[in-house]
């Protein structure tokens, strides 16, 4: 016979709250939130300006907040460069030796880096797009499965002041092309192949199909993962392999110094309710606003270890484990 409606009912909604051991209240980096939405209400900018001061800059600041709806410019007239506070100020405090990444790929394979071998990878990185003659508000755009190389190209991108785009390598020939020519990428860092169920899922097909449509590209490189791949044939663009390309880099960069309202990334929405529209990232308000949020969110501590399984095609893959 049917169920009774009645006796689901107070299955739909509940107003039990669980609260926090006090202990772990009163060891929070937020102890109190309610006192600190209170302290933002207040005084908005006073709250963000003593936010702020955590990070490193190298100017400071005349003006936390010019609004002007819809426009808003944070932290007026300072500079920075967001890799300085991800990596050279942990190492400039004694952490350079400290486990920053910990990676497991889907086939097992474990990776560990250190902050000190982190920045270093990340150089080699910066200085071998500078090479190819990457720059200041250039634009890079990234195709790679989620790996320590992908995550190092991004910072290595911020480090130098170029702009890069995550396209997550799931996407087809066509989405690629479309992202790298509205962003005007003029390099693609990608690889020959991710992994998916333990099955290896060829991407170089993807890439070679999509560039071979974008004028603007003039150079790939190319992570072979795996050694049987060969380099593609000429098609107006320049192939390079990564490896070789990054391997006789020096492991030093100075990080370009950037204003706190110049752009950091492009990362473009899924596309399913119309053409991909591409929000856009600054290093300044950004590098604020990530820091305090994983400090709220995560209560991240010097010996947490703290695992994320997010791709760096999507926002989460940024804000809460890249940067």
């Amino acid at each position: 016979m049917p169920a009774d409606p009645a006796a689901f009912s107070q299955l739909l909604s509940t107003h039990a709250i669980t609260l926090p051991d006090p202990a772990v209240v009163a060891a929070a980096l937020v102890p109190d939130y309610d006192a600190e939405y209170s302290r933002w209400q207040q005084d908005p900018e006073a709250f963000w300006d003593a936010i702020a001061c955590d990070l490193e800059w190298q100017k400071p600041w005349t003006q936390v907040l010019d609004w002007q709806p819809p426009y808003a410019r944070w932290f007026v007239g300072a500079e920075c460069n967001i890799t300085i506070n991800a990596l050279d100020r942990h190492i400039a405090a004694g952490r350079g030796d400290k486990l920053a990444w910990l990676w497991v790929g889907e086939d097992g394979e474990e990776r560990r880096f250190t902050y000190t071998e982190v920045l270093a990878l990340v150089c080699q990185i910066a200085n071998a797009l500078a090479s190819l003659g990457v720059g200041r508000g250039d634009r890079v755009c990234i195709y790679l499965p989620l790996t320590p190389e992908g995550m190092a190209t991004m910072l290595a991108c911020a480090r130098i002041g170029a702009i890069h785009t995550t396209v997550y390598a799931g996407l087809g020939a066509g989405a690629l092309r479309d992202r790298i020519t509205d962003a005007a990428a003029k390099v693609v860092v990608t690889c020959d192949e991710g992994y998916r169920r333990g099955k290896p899922v060829p991407l170089l097909p993807i890439v070679h199909e999509a560039v071979a449509q974008v004028a603007g590209v003039s150079h790939v490189l190319l992570w072979r993962r795996n050694p049987q791949t060969a380099l593609p044939p000429s098609d107006g663009t320049r192939w390079l392999d990564f490896i070789q390309t990054i391997a006789p880099q020096p492991v030093t960069c100075p990080p370009e110094i950037m204003g706190s309202e110049d752009t950091l990334f492009l990362l473009y929405t899924s596309g399913t309710t119309g053409k991909p529209k591409a929000p856009v990232f600054v290093h300044g308000g950004y590098a604020v606003g990530t820091s305090y949020y994983a400090r709220i969110a995560f209560d991240l501590r010097p010996d947490d270890l703290y695992w994320c399984m997010s791709d760096i095609g999507w926002i989460v893959g940024h804000s809460a484990m890249v940067y």
